[in-house]
């Protein structure tokens, strides 16, 4: 008996792990570089690949990259203040400073968000006694998986100018929007954002990007990699399937109450009376589904912060946002 019990443990486990597997995997095979994950992974420490980039965004060919990292934290000097984590951040040979971010969602890339990674950056820019002169330039660049500013464009630069000339002001700070859903082959930042958006290495334009998905995604130790972040993938992509599910359920409701209410009143009373439910239907699922997932998503944040051991439970809680007590029950689990 204790043999056959240790034996279905045994099975159990194995099964347990295989579907795991299984999940991470098809969570994996659905990734593209416009997910901070995977993108984050490809482009860390991969100074080839963080030039093409940069030069292709930047429409230039020859800037040379000195440093990059994946994920740095910018820690807010001020108590209880918000910091950031910076998906990509590079700096080149002249000490210019870049912070690439990718976001699915076009919330993500609100101007405001800009202002304050353009500003969390430049705390860091100078040490005492420097001269405000010696900041050096700054780039922000936000790639969304869709045309936030809706103008059909590639790029968008946003600088400084003086209102009453229409001179560039000169401050060195650059905020510029990559188009993700731009198509056109014959175009760099087209091919660049095919790159992007491509599920399989096989249909990439540059080599230097297929490479490093390939290795991710399809080699046992790249997936191996992302299968111990999976807690992270599964928040994330939960979060972005929410949002497109509740947009699809919102559609599909708008057709069927559209078509019942058809049979009683006029076609134009019963297209409106669909939409505005529908509206607020979309409305209230979005909302509950983005609360469920961003509590995971402090919690996932909490974990990580545990592991690291740099942080008080107290300093977690507050930096997650989440209850002390949550703290110390992930505390304690991480730990069993």
């Amino acid at each position: 008996m204790i043999v056959d019990k240790k034996t279905d443990d045994v099975m159990a486990t194995e099964n347990q792990k295989a579907r795991k597997r299984k999940e991470v995997l098809k969570v994996i095979s659905e990734m593209c570089l416009l997910d901070d994950n995977l993108m984050t992974l490809v482009f860390d420490r991969n100074i080839e690949a963080t030039e093409l980039l940069l030069n292709v965004i930047l429409q230039r060919n020859d800037l040379k990259v000195l440093e990059v990292v994946g994920q740095r934290e910018y820690k807010n000097p001020m108590f209880g203040g918000r910091s950031i984590t910076i998906d990509i951040y590079a700096v080149d040979r002249d000490d210019k400073v870049y912070d690439v971010e990718v976001q699915r969602a076009s919330e993500g890339a609100d101007p405001h968000r800009a202002r304050f990674h353009s500003s969390m950056i430049d705390t860091k820019m100078l040490k005492a006694r420097q001269e405000f002169k010696e900041i050096h330039d700054s780039y922000v660049i936000f790639i969304t998986a869709r045309d936030v500013m809706r103008e059909g464009l590639p790029l968008y630069h946003v600088n400084r100018i003086i209102e009453e000339t229409g001179t560039y002001f000169g401050d060195g700070s650059h905020i510029i929007y990559v188009n993700g859903s731009y198509k056109d082959d014959d175009d760099p930042v087209g091919r660049l954002m095919h790159d992007f958006r491509c599920l399989s290495p096989v249909d990439m334009f540059y080599p230097i990007l297929a490479k490093q998905v390939k290795y991710f995604k399809e080699t046992e130790g790249g997936q191996e990699v992302m299968g111990q972040l999976f807690d992270d993938f599964v928040v994330k992509w939960g979060t972005i399937k929410a949002k497109e599910m509740a947009e699809e359920m919102a559609e599909e409701m708008a057709k069927e109450k559209a078509e019942e209410m058809a049979k009683e009143k006029a076609e134009e009373m019963a297209k409106e009376k669909a939409e505005e439910m529908a509206k607020e239907k979309a409305e209230e699922m979005v909302k509950e589904k983005a609360e469920e997932m961003a509590l995971e998503e402090r919690r996932a944040s909490a974990r990580r912060m545990i592991a690291r051991g740099k942080l008080t439970l107290e300093e977690i809680a507050e930096d997650s946002d989440l209850p002390i007590e949550a703290v110390r029950d992930l505390a304690g689990l991480q730990l069993a």
